[in-house]
């Protein structure tokens, strides 16, 4: 009874009831508020929490009363708006504060939707216990939770990274650091242009970006927050935390070392000052050393295959167009692994795939090995399933925000380490076998671990129950006299009646003479000489002995120390596990990397991928290509129809692909660059075979938008992005444009595209693909040695367009749109007339020579503005006749009875057989 009595009082809230009534007239230093300096007077407790606020302005302050985390002011206003939680008042009248709150124990969930909406969190923690001192509990900001420094599993998405980027530039360029506090990832990079560090960020996605003081509204930030595709919260720093001689001392210090070239940053001054602004930025907001981040890396463009943000999500390898989720993109179906690391690790890979062929090489040999052996690939899967994310809860535990659960899931993955060694051990390939090394440097953290953490503990830390029986003597001892203390008295009670003789001799407590012995007056003469009297009562008299006066003493502190020495145990193992975090992450690098190769191998072995074969060349063969996203989305009953691709730097170096709306232009592109980016992250591609020339960058041109934002329209975007492709592809880039020139008029369009695609041939040399609707595209075929026509065939069967989904060579010299808009159910008026419309235009596609108009070039007098007043050479969309745009030239006969023959063919009521046949019989004509 009285232990039960005095665990109830350990666990009792921690309340100050004199808070409430002590009071104290003016006002705090530092700045309050709005709404606080009106308040006649304030409470200690009040007084401290505005100077805590003071110090954390840009934050919600939770601040820690008993139970509950309050908030004040307007952070009581804006939570109980965003959280819908009831919005209370503090005092009444002219001294009404505006509060609510949260429970303690269901805080987490809370902060999380604060920080989903961009807000920081500042927790306040009572820092001693009540009562243990003058004056109100002493309170201290512990942690400062912000979007890039979130930590907690229960918030944190498994399968995705969440990283800090800061960024700080001068006139010599931009230097930017990524750091990922759960994980203690820590990157940096240094470019010349934005465009190049907003590359580097777009690969992470990140979800907050540190400034310096000042520069939030600049248009760097303004530029980098448009181009990201998630909008990061931005935060500011300490301007001179970014300056580069502080910033290489703090990093110097922090990593132990004399010089920061073992982490590539000499003479990357801007690197150097965003890396340390970062990490300082760490320790700030949570308060600890930051011993997890052990290492520091510096990207490097050349090691990679280069997408820009638009590239990648035009082609959706992260996170699909629909809706921003992981279904319906490459990594959604790429993605079978085990463990959060395995999925964090391939999509890196995918984000930012190899340009090295020995990389590439050791992962295809890699997910060669494991595709071919299923019981492996069972085995490890098996074993990868039984480790946690090592990352993460090593980042937690260093950080100080991990608890003993963290501790025990760690020690349990650490046990499976040597499982997985041996497995892969026994592989063949070089890759895997690098693997087995770090999974066997920790067994003994592993076994202090598994001897030392209880199968359950508690999620907080002064609940107790953190260690196993027998770890710690003492601990054991105090556990006995906490919780078996009535088997104890028992014992005690049986032997001091077997030993005086007294039957009824009992055991008892009260408040106020604690434990002691009941004698009944009757047995007063057996009562032996080393009882000493406490207190006399009516039937009987109480006494105690030095033995029970010593047990009475270790029972009612046994609570409270086991507590202390509990702790103390859990904050030896924890600096354990804190001075073996190197070996941790190179641990759970190995894992991650087994596991997204086994999930390459997976897919390998499941969806019938072939290994591709990745070299120098400047060319591109690709056989039986399928879309490895849109083949897993077909319903039951449907099959993918594959397609061949042949890109030839010498004689197919630009493909004129052209076909119906619907017919699939843009899935055989999309699937083209998809199988490229593939095969260069290491992993077998949707194809029979396919040979794949190294690529240095891709780029897709797909879709119509506009950015309201930046003022700029869909054509503005569309030539905007055609722009940074002619500018910065090279022959070993692949490039993707799906109907350049669509967003104006459409004379307009079909020029821009024709001088694009000139100039990617002349000029530029990079591999092409570029689906079109302007079918009078297919003409560049007859201008340029290395362009090849490529249509989408489809097939007229009783009024009906049926798509095909196969190319064929040559070019389609319609584009169905008028079909397409009948399926879609526009009014049968209204599909009459336009395919009046379209017989007018189509009239005028040639000049008078027979060659298309598009390609002809006119003398410099002939492009001379006209003069005032003077009729232009447009052509009129009602008219049946052509506008002459000059006077023609000497017509051969025999080519003005082909383009007789043209004018008069009814193409539109023409089978592709017809067609063919007309083309031959103008070929005999002309000779």
């Amino acid at each position: 009874m009285a232990v039960t009595q005095q665990a109830k009082t350990a666990k009792a809230p921690a309340v100050e009831p004199s808070e409430e009534e002590t009071s104290d007239v003016g006002n705090p230093a530092g700045d309050q508020p709005a709404g606080a300096r009106e308040i006649a007077s304030l409470t200690p407790m009040m007084r401290q929490y505005l100077e805590l606020k003071a110090l954390h302005p840009d934050t919600v302050l939770f601040f820690r009363l008993g139970d509950f985390y309050e908030m004040f002011f307007e952070d009581a206003i804006r939570a109980s708006e965003l959280l819908q939680i009831t919005l209370t008042a503090r005092a009444k009248g002219a001294d009404k504060v505006p509060m609510c709150g949260v429970p303690y124990h269901s805080a987490r969930r809370y902060i999380a939707r604060l920080v989903e909406h961009g807000l920081k969190v500042a927790v306040c923690e009572q820092v001693e216990a009540p009562g243990n001192g003058p004056g109100i509990v002493r309170r201290e900001v512990t942690r400062v939770i912000t979007p890039g420094m979130v930590l907690d599993e229960e918030v944190l998405e498994p399968q995705a990274s969440n990283f800090l980027a800061a960024l700080c530039w001068n006139d010599q360029g931009f230097g930017a650091a990524l750091l990922e506090a759960s994980t203690g990832e820590f990157l940096s990079l240094e470019a010349a242009t934005l465009s190049e560090v907003v590359e580097g960020l777009s690969r992470v996605d990140p979800r907050e970006l540190l400034v310096p003081e000042g520069k939030r509204e600049s248009p760097e930030v303004t530029q980098v927050c448009q181009r990201l595709s998630r909008m990061p919260a931005v935060a500011e720093g300490e301007a001179a935390s970014f300056e580069p001689t502080r910033a290489s001392a703090f990093l110097r210090t922090h990593f132990a070392v004399q010089s920061l070239s073992a982490f590539g940053l000499d003479g990357a001054p801007l690197a150097t000052g965003a890396a340390g602004a970062a990490l300082r930025y760490l320790k700030d907001t949570q308060k600890t050393p930051a011993a997890h981040v052990d290492r520091l890396s510096r990207v490097e463009r050349s090691g990679q295959l280069l997408m820009d943000e638009s590239s990648r999500g035009n082609l959706e390898v992260l996170k699909s167009l629909r809706d921003g989720g992981r279904r319906g993109s490459l990594l959604g179906v790429l993605d079978r692994t085990a463990t959060g690391l395995g999925a964090r690790k391939l999509a890196r890979w995918l984000a930012a795939p190899l340009s090295s062929l020995p990389e590439i090489h050791a992962r295809l040999d890699s997910v060669e090995e494991l595709s071919q052996r299923g019981v492996w690939r069972e085995e490890l899967t098996g074993i990868l399933k039984e480790v946690g994310d090592l990352e993460r809860l090593c980042g937690r535990l260093s950080l100080g925000a991990g608890n003993a659960r963290d501790l025990r899931a760690l020690g349990l993955s650490l046990l499976q380490l040597p499982r997985l060694e041996g497995a892969l051990a026994r592989c063949q390939s070089g890759l895997l076998k690098s693997l087995s090394g770090p999974l066997g440097a920790l067994p003994e953290l592993a076994s202090l671990l598994a001897r030392a953490v209880a199968d359950e503990p508690p999620v907080t830390l002064k609940d107790g129950g953190l260690i196993r029986p027998g770890f710690h003597a003492e601990l054991d001892k105090l556990v006995a006299l906490s919780t078996s203390g009535k088997d104890v008295l028992l014992q005690i009670e049986q032997r001091e009646r077997e030993r005086t003789g007294i039957g009824s001799l009992k055991v008892r407590f009260n408040k106020v003479f604690g434990y002691y012995l009941e004698v009944t007056k009757s047995n007063l003469h057996l009562v032996p000489e080393d009882y000493f009297r406490k207190q006399t009562t009516v039937g009987s008299e109480r006494f105690v002995t030095p033995e029970l006066k010593e047990y009475e003493e270790q029972v009612l502190t046994a609570e409270e120390r086991r507590g202390v020495l509990e702790l103390q145990l859990f904050e030896e193992l924890r600096a354990q596990v804190v001075a073996a975090a190197p070996r941790i992450r190179s641990a759970a690098e190995a894992v991650a990397t087994a596991d997204a190769l086994l999930s390459f191998a997976r897919c390998a072995a499941e969806y019938g991928y072939a290994r591709p074969e990745v070299d120098t060349s400047e060319g591109m063969v690709i056989t039986g290509g399928r879309h490895p996203v849109v083949e897993r989305m077909l319903g039951a009953g449907e099959s993918f129809v594959p397609n061949d691709i042949r890109l030839d730097p010498e004689d197919a170096q630009l493909l004129v692909i052209t076909g119906p709306n619907m017919a699939g232009k843009s899935t055989v592109m999309r699937q083209v660059a998809l199988t490229a980016l593939m095969a260069q992250a290491g992993s077998f591609v949707p194809a029979k075979a396919a040979r794949i020339g190294l690529c240095d960058r891709i780029f897709t041109r797909v879709g119509a938008a506009d950015n309201l934002a930046r003022g700029q329209s869909t054509f503005m975007v569309e030539m905007t992005e055609t722009s940074h492709i002619l500018h910065h592809a090279t022959r070993r880039s692949l490039i993707i444009l799906d109907e350049i020139g669509r967003g104006t008029s459409t004379f307009d369009g079909l020029s821009i595209a024709w001088a694009v695609a000139e100039h990617l041939h002349d000029k530029v040399g990079a591999r092409t693909l570029f689906a079109t609707h302007y079918h009078e595209l297919v003409d560049l075929a007859r201008e340029r040695p290395r362009v090849k026509n490529l249509c989408v065939a489809v097939k007229e069967q009783g009024g009906k367009v049926i798509f095909l989904r196969k190319l064929v060579a040559g070019g389609a010299s319609r584009s169905y749109g008028i079909e397409v808009a009948k399926l879609a159910g526009l009014p049968p008026e209204v599909v009459t007339r336009a395919r009046e419309l379209l017989q007018n235009l189509e009239s005028g596609e040639l000049d008078e020579a027979g060659r298309p108009r598009v390609a002809v070039r006119q003398p410099p007098a002939r492009r001379a503005a006209p003069p005032a007043g003077a009729a232009t050479g447009q052509l009129g969309l009602f008219g049946t006749e052509p506008t002459p745009v000059a006077a023609a030239p000497a017509v051969n006969p025999m080519h003005q009875k082909v383009v007789e023959a043209l004018q008069a063919a009814a193409i539109e009521r023409m089978t592709p057989l017809d067609a063919l046949n007309l083309l031959a019989k103008l070929q005999r004509d002309l000779g």
